[in-house]
């Protein structure tokens, strides 16, 4: 069964947030020793874990390995707020006004305001919230689309566009981090393909690797896009029911 995409960003490898208490193995950045112990909290540069002993040591995330670090991330995006109910993202709703919006925005523990709040009536909510917590190293800006009526009908993560030499390196790094928790939250993808190749974007151009049916209807697509000469990766929640795409 697919979950709801819920509250507080980065990425858990395999887990949900209902195991998040259980004893698991935590290795060291290059997995040359590993202990057991039971997740207690994060914040944004380490962990604390609970070890079978009962006692409780905190742990720079640079000195985890990779995965761990991606499943320590990934609480923040399975953690699920009671009230959330079928939430898109964090705890929005397709169909939310720009007033619900931006309330929950500013309430959020998953996203932050980039700019001070006070400017928001005049800047607009589009690229003026971001994630907390680093993808792959990368934050990510947010923006939205809206009905005729003023719903909201589609919610877009995007880091910040980089250079060619930074494709290979953290947006590949964020565009894996992102395949890897989406799948965990919506299941299987349709459709999941290899990361695109950077020859086949133009400015402007979209290239989208994984689709994923969302629970209460709509999709989820993630990718890469060209713009104005840079690269970025990019998640779109959408209510169209896009259909995936066959690569031979």
């Amino acid at each position: 069964m697919m979950k709801s995409l819920s509250a507080a960003i980065a990425f858990a490898a395999a887990l949900t947030m209902s195991s998040s208490a259980e004893p698991r193995q935590w290795r060291n950045s290059d997995a040359s020793s590993s202990f057991e112990g039971e997740y207690v909290k994060h914040d944004a540069t380490s962990v604390t874990i609970r070890r079978t002993n009962g006692t409780e040591v905190t742990i720079p995330l640079s000195k985890l390995h990779a995965d761990d670090r991606t499943w320590v991330h990934g609480l923040a995006l399975t953690e699920k707020p009671a009230d959330e109910g079928a939430a898109v993202f964090d705890s929005l709703h397709f169909g939310d006004t720009r007033k619900e919006v931006e309330e929950k925005l500013l309430a959020s523990k998953l996203v932050e305001p980039s700019v001070d709040p006070t400017f928001l009536g005049r800047l607009g909510l589009n690229h003026t919230f971001r994630t907390r917590e680093t993808i792959g190293g990368m934050k990510c800006m947010l923006s939205f689309g809206w009905t005729a009526a003023g719903g909201l009908n589609e919610i877009t993560l995007q880091t910040e566009a980089r250079d060619a030499a930074s494709y290979s390196g953290h947006l590949h790094k964020t565009w894996e981090e992102l395949a890897t928790l989406l799948t965990q939250l919506h299941g299987k993808a349709l459709q999941d393909g290899p990361y695109p190749p950077l020859d086949q974007l133009t400015d402007g151009a979209f290239l989208g690797s994984h689709l994923w049916r969302l629970e209460n209807g709509g999709t989820a697509i993630l990718g890469t896009g060209g713009h104005e000469g840079g690269f970025q990766v990019t998640v779109r929640f959408t209510t169209e029911t896009i259909e995936p795409v066959r690569v031979p």
